[in-house]
């Protein structure tokens, strides 16, 4: 078998990969570095997803329909969620982590907040 870093033969497990634990700790450190580096903007975006949504629900109801431009104004990207479900009425709501939006309309949403 052949070290996937180093390129050195070894002998060992047939569905070993690395000669050694530090040819193996590079290799997740780089592995590790590079999806941080993939993934920074798009976490920045969902954090700010978020901060706009809890700043714009704090004291208030569990449920809130608010203007579309109240969020553009705050720079809230309709692109970016972490997850989607459709309810049995066929709506989809769209997650930023524990936060919830959907669409009523082009200028209206609603938007859901954890009940805690």
């Amino acid at each position: 078998m052949i070290c996937k870093i180093c390129n050195y033969e070894f002998k060992g497990r047939s569905d070993k990969q690395f000669c050694s634990v530090k040819c193996k700790n590079q290799y997740h450190t780089t592995l590790r570095k590079n999806t941080q580096k993939a993934t920074l903007k798009i976490d920045a975006i969902l954090h700010r997803n978020r901060s706009i949504l809890f700043e714009l629900m704090q004291g208030k109801t569990s449920e809130q329909i608010m203007l579309r431009l109240v969020l553009e104004q705050k720079q809230f990207n309709f692109k970016y969620h972490t997850h989607a479900n459709t309810n049995s009425k066929g709506k989809t709501y769209y997650w930023v982590y524990d936060f919830a939006w959907m669409s009523f309309s082009n200028d209206k949403i609603l938007v859901v907040k954890p009940n805690k």
